[in-house]
């Protein structure tokens, strides 16, 4: 997101439709209800009432959330408008079963960019990506580079003009080459600092691949968005969770340190390592 978690305005333009709140589960499978819609402080809430955003409490420039069916199969759900404005999401709520989701809802950082295509989370293949954060001077000065650095194969699957989506198809392109996400991260963050040339951004992401759960916090030239860890063995028992904002009362949430990613699977602990 751009002026999100604890993020201060800048004088500067910045990149196209980050994510201002997201939340991401893996663990025993549970409804999309009791995930996105039962918590005190879900996604609904924080999307008019969020507590850790200094300039701005209202996020009503659309909403996603993703999920894996039983075979492993992505599937994920994009509406460009308020989430309290979608009655589907109720219908959908106890209809919905996984053991792995990711859900947002975005505050639009320039006008008229509110659209389907560039509302996450975004999804190619076997993986749901999201992303809080922004690239100075995207569209002048960065996205041209990434454009050149994509095949036409990848760059083909990007709908929208968000920085989000471009970032994500250099992660795809970039996995091609290995399967090892903690090489691919750090490798696009040293790219990054190459493309923006003494700019800055914000890179918080979510990548689920239906096995694990990748979320990094991490700035360059600004204050890095919150990132939380949780465990609430009283309404997600069984289950990891990460946020921009602890949701629950009972859980136990602890903050990500900057410049970190924090990886959890099935059966294992997540794991903190610095990026």
């Amino acid at each position: 997101f751009q002026a999100e978690d604890g993020i201060r305005d800048q004088p500067r333009s910045r990149g196209l439709g980050d994510v201002y709140k997201r939340q991401a589960y893996l663990g025993p499978s549970i409804s999309l209800e009791q995930f996105l819609l039962r918590p005190s402080h879900g996604l609904l809430r924080q999307s008019y009432q969020a507590k850790e955003m200094l300039a701005a409490e209202v996020n009503a420039d659309g909403f996603g959330f993703g999920w894996y069916l039983e075979d492993g199969t992505p599937r994920k759900y994009n509406n460009p408008a308020p989430i309290w404005s979608d009655p589907n999401i109720v219908q959908l709520g106890s209809a919905l079963e996984s053991k792995t989701w990711l859900a947002n809802v975005r505050r639009a950082t320039v006008a008229n960019s509110p659209a389907l295509p560039n509302t996450p989370p975004y999804g190619v293949g076997p993986l749901l990506f999201s992303h809080n954060g922004f690239i100075d001077e995207f569209a002048t000065k960065v996205r041209p580079k990434i454009r050149q650095f994509l095949v036409p194969v990848i760059e083909s699957d990007v709908q929208g003009n968000t920085d989000s989506e471009y970032l994500f198809a250099v992660i795809r392109q970039m996995l091609c080459e290995t399967n090892d996400m903690i090489a691919v991260l750090r490798r696009l963050f040293e790219q990054l600092h190459l493309w923006m040339e003494g700019d800055g951004g914000s890179f918080n992401f979510l990548i689920l691949d239906g096995e694990r759960v990748f979320a990094t916090r991490h700035a360059v030239g600004h204050e890095s968005p919150t990132l939380y860890l949780g465990k609430d063995e009283v309404d997600f028992p069984g289950g990891w969770l990460v946020a921009s904002e602890p949701f629950s009362k009972t859980g136990e949430w602890v903050l990500v340190p900057n410049s970190h990613l924090v990886i959890f699977s099935f059966g294992s602990s997540p794991e903190k390592i610095a990026l």
